[in-house]
């Protein structure tokens, strides 16, 4: 399949709570995108209800589409192809993306990809432009730049969001070898947990953020798990340092509990571990630049800090494309679409999907 034949793709992402859709071309340029978020809907529970969530992606679905097309200022005829989040993810939401998926590519004759939920964090990093967007919050130079100039890889990827904290070594495009995994909670639920004990809103993620920027983060010394692990080098494990919160906030009066000193210890302890395996990766495997992506690389002490303690340059995100979205989702069925070619439609949703790992010239 040519390039052109892969140029413009209606993507569509209902993983979890955010019903989305995007018009993508050539795999990096952003002709629209469009989320409708439940975070309202599920806030009084402090997580993602999944039955709320499915039902709400069933009203969602159809009006979020119709709007990604009408801010590309295209129809269905313009389209070369189409995608659509397979997994992982909770799978009733799952269901609703991937049947209007493809109920239209078969009414329309347009061929479909299934996408991995991870792949598409992992290519947020190749969107580079779009219709009103400022390019300044593009993280330059673009990857498809790179790519073109036989530059890009060998480059490590940092995914980090609600379910997930992994190290994954990119050979080249579908080319992966995973490094480290979390062995309990991903850093995005260690977030929401712990805003929980502090007593702070949903999501966790930027509450905890608020609250530290008033906060010490040196006057709690939580620990750094798995920091000096020979066996687990690459891996993550966050459970300890959510009990570890929990006792000392047991310790404390609650009266007066410092919860700006507690949010800004937990949060330097997450990015501490984020970074320092990174970090090492990074140095071991000998890539040239480091991505990364995910819910929890909006955090900005943590791409702050990524600027300065890693040791090759570093692609992140806009703010806007690191949380679930429908643009990710467009680029990385650009590129499956032209190794794999689309998918039969007789493929069915896969919560637990895992990122399929292949091998690399530089295992």
């Amino acid at each position: 399949m040519s390039l052109h034949d892969a140029g413009l793709l209606l993507a569509i992402e209902t993983s979890c709570d955010e019903t989305a859709a995007a018009v993508i071309e050539e795999g990096h340029r952003i002709r629209s995108n469009v989320v409708a978020s439940q975070i309202e809907l599920h806030r009084p529970y402090g997580g993602v209800f999944p039955e709320i969530a499915s039902r709400q992606h069933v009203l969602d679905i159809l009006p979020v589409i119709e709007r990604a097309l009408a801010d590309a200022d295209m129809g269905w005829h313009d389209l070369t192809g189409m995608a659509v989040t397979r997994g992982p993810g909770l799978a009733g939401s799952l269901l609703v993306g991937v049947n209007a998926a493809k109920a239209a590519a078969w009414a329309r004759g347009l061929p479909l990809v299934a996408v991995n939920h991870l792949e598409g964090h992992l290519y947020s990093n190749w969107l580079d432009s779009g219709v009103g967007i400022d390019p300044a919050s593009i993280t330059q130079p673009s990857l498809p730049a790179l790519d073109a100039a036989g530059r890009a890889f060998p480059l490590l990827v940092l995914i980090v969001s609600g379910g997930h904290s992994e190290l994954i070594l990119m050979g080249g495009h579908g080319i992966y070898r995973r490094l480290g995994a979390t062995l309990d909670d991903a850093a995005g639920e260690a977030f929401d947990k712990v805003a929980r004990l502090l007593g702070l809103s949903y999501p966790g993620g930027p509450a905890i953020q608020r609250a530290a920027q008033d906060g010490d983060p040196r006057a709690f010394d939580f620990p750094r798990a798995l920091t000096n692990h020979s066996e687990h080098r690459f891996d993550f494990s966050f459970s300890g340092l959510k009990t570890a919160v929990l006792r000392q906030v047991r310790e404390l009066d609650p009266e007066h509990l410092p919860v700006a000193d507690l949010a800004a210890s937990f949060q330097a302890a997450v990015v501490d571990v984020l970074l320092s395996k990174t970090a090492d990766a990074a140095r071991e495997f000998r890539v040239g630049r480091v991505c990364i992506c995910g819910g929890v690389a909006a955090n900005r002490n943590l791409r702050t800090a990524a600027a300065e303690r890693l040791p090759v340059p570093v692609s992140v995100p806009p703010f806007f494309l690191c949380t679930d979205n429908g643009a990710m989702i467009g680029a990385a069925a650009h590129y499956r679409l032209l190794k794999d070619g689309p998918t039969a439609l007789n493929f069915d949703v896969e919560p637990n999907l895992p990122l399929q790992m292949a091998a690399s010239p530089r295992q």
